[in-house]
């Protein structure tokens, strides 16, 4: 959280730079990033902040506006999250034993690729079936 500020300036520059207009873009955020300066810098910065609000151990709802969040946006984070986790079941990579961004990207990739061989092929005993490729 305390890193916020500058990912979200390093962020800027990045879209700048390649040419991505950032206007109107939501900013999907976990409850933990629910800070009035937080929000503020991402209205800032021309994005719409979507997090869910933190209650704060209310028993009632906050009286005023309402925040602006889109739940189906919000429930795409899902995807993000599971891909940080199947990364974390790969021990090199979460150790990070790699010191040169390159290779760790690299193997970032290898990681991604067998994840998903593995997930959109399966294992199976079973021989091929006749006329398909085996996997």
């Amino acid at each position: 959280m305390v890193l916020f500020p500058k990912g979200l300036k390093a962020l800027k520059h990045v879209a700048q730079e390649v040419g991505l207009d950032r206007r109107g873009a939501s900013l999907n955020l976990d409850g933990g990033f629910d800070a009035a300066h937080n929000r503020q810098g991402i209205f800032n910065a021309g994005m719409i902040p979507n997090s869910k609000e933190n209650p704060r151990h209310r028993k009632h709802p906050k009286r005023g506006r309402t925040r602006l969040f889109n739940a189906v946006i919000h429930a795409l984070r899902m995807h993000v999250e599971r891909t940080f986790a199947w990364e974390d079941t790969f021990k090199r990579l979460l150790l990070r034993f790699e010191r040169l961004q390159p290779r760790h990207y690299g193997m970032q990739l290898m990681a991604s690729t067998l994840i998903n061989l593995r997930a959109f092929c399966g294992v199976s005993t079973s021989p091929p079936v006749k006329g398909y490729p085996a996997c």
